[in-house]
């Protein structure tokens, strides 16, 4: 009998990872079936799932996109490149040369004042600054890490600030850890920010939403309680495209997943703004 037992395959075990897995799926149950049940505040739903959503998501779902990174020209006069960081909503910001592609640092702002500064001491005029060597070197990233790992890479090698490639080195935008914090906390604002991550959120008189292209499903999800899927596009125009089959042209309108969807502008092949709402 016990030799026919030991011939019996061995029960099949959870690894560490499923294991992980099934905890963060109950846990997300029990979190989403406190808050509709009236015992936590969509606040507080939206903290606890975001933390729990950081090793699942990566990078590129919360990056800025290449297309909206303000950069610096190393090429500039001087005098052009100390007016663009004064006036700059960021600290940082990424120096190029020739094409935008070609990324040789990242300015911080006080850098630049240290160099300027240094200048200014040594007699020397502001044509004399270098600002690639006034730059750090540049972090990069591949798209495909997650958003867990580059928080925690982030704090090893405490740096704030990161350039996202893909897997053959192009740009595809760039991450800092602010994003990832705001993906639990919420949107972190200050003094210096021009606008907040949902004002490009309107409602017009018959109760549709007007919504930026280039606004994160994710965040319009946060912002009006949507259940939005996130898995095949990061923004909502790129929601549109991938269900359209097609970049739709100013006036057309779609309806799926609940909703109906209809281009309002477009610039060249980008859906710049939209009107949504629910069926």
């Amino acid at each position: 009998m016990r030799r026919l037992l030991s011939l019996l395959p061995a029960p099949l075990r959870p690894t560490e990872a499923e294991r992980a897995e099934a905890l963060r799926e109950d846990l997300t149950q029990a979190i989403a079936a406190s808050h509709s049940g009236g015992g936590m505040e969509k606040e507080h739903r939206d903290r606890l799932l975001g933390a729990l959503d950081l090793s699942d998501r990566t990078v590129d779902a919360i990056m800025r996109h290449r297309s909206a990174i303000e950069m610096i020209d190393a090429d500039a006069p001087p005098e052009q490149i100390v007016a663009q960081v004064l006036a700059s909503a960021f600290s940082r910001l990424p120096v190029y040369q020739g094409e935008s592609e070609n990324i040789l640092g990242v300015i911080h702002a006080k850098d630049l004042w240290r160099e300027v500064d240094r200048l200014n001491r040594t007699g020397e005029t502001l044509a004399a600054l270098d600002i690639v060597k006034a730059s750090k070197k540049p972090y990069f990233i591949p798209d495909t890490t997650t958003l867990d790992e580059q928080m925690r890479e982030f704090l090893k090698r405490r740096t704030h600030f990161a350039i996202v490639v893909d897997e053959y080195g192009a740009i595809q935008g760039l991450i800092t850890l602010e994003d990832i914090l705001e993906e639990i906390v919420g949107e972190i604002t200050d003094e210096f920010d021009v606008v907040a991550r949902d004002a490009g959120l309107v409602r017009d008189e018959n109760g549709a939403w007007l919504v930026e292209g280039a606004m994160t499903i994710r965040d319009l999800n946060r912002a009006l309680d949507w259940a939005l899927p996130d898995t095949e596009a990061n923004t909502i125009a790129g929601l549109v495209i991938h269900e359209a089959q097609m970049i739709p042209t100013e006036g057309q309108a779609f309806s799926f997943h609940g909703f109906r969807f209809q281009v309002v502008t477009r610039r060249e092949n980008r859906i710049t703004r939209l009107r949504i709402r629910p069926l």
